[in-house]
């Protein structure tokens, strides 16, 4: 069976489209991706799709479970290299990709991933002080 690697890469995943998904294969990399988060207690899936030259709906909404899946497992989800015509396709469907974070390339998508990391670090958590 078919599978599209996913590389870890310390607290991130970093997962390589370079073959046209059908339906399956996106299946499977659903599946893939959140055991690997889980496994690994990821805090960060960069998908690159500069090699993807056609999208249909259906695999705009695995990316669109992908995002939501990952941010319920505490993992932030970044998009990079998305071709002007697979952005174009995705507005004339109508998929907005709630919770998808775009960069144009992969450096740019691991900076985003850093600093999403590092924010959500710093911030204090919150109390409810009408319970104290």
């Amino acid at each position: 069976m078919e599978r599209i690697p996913i590389l870890k890469m310390g607290q991130f995943l970093l997962v390589t489209i370079q073959v046209d998904l059908y339906d399956q294969l996106a299946e499977n990399l659903e599946s893939d991706l959140i055991n690997t988060i889980s496994k690994h207690s990821s805090k960060g899936v960069l998908i690159d799709i500069s090699a993807v030259s056609i999208i249909d709906s259906f695999m705009g909404r695995i990316l669109g479970n992908i995002a939501v899946m990952s941010k319920i497992m505490d993992a932030q989800t970044v998009v990079v290299g998305m071709q002007p015509a697979v952005a174009i396709t995705l507005v004339e469907l109508g998929l907005s990709l709630n919770g998808v974070i775009s960069a144009l390339n992969v450096e740019r998508g691991m900076e985003l991933l850093r600093s999403k990391m590092h924010n959500s670090d710093n911030e204090e958590p919150e109390y409810d002080y009408d319970n104290e």
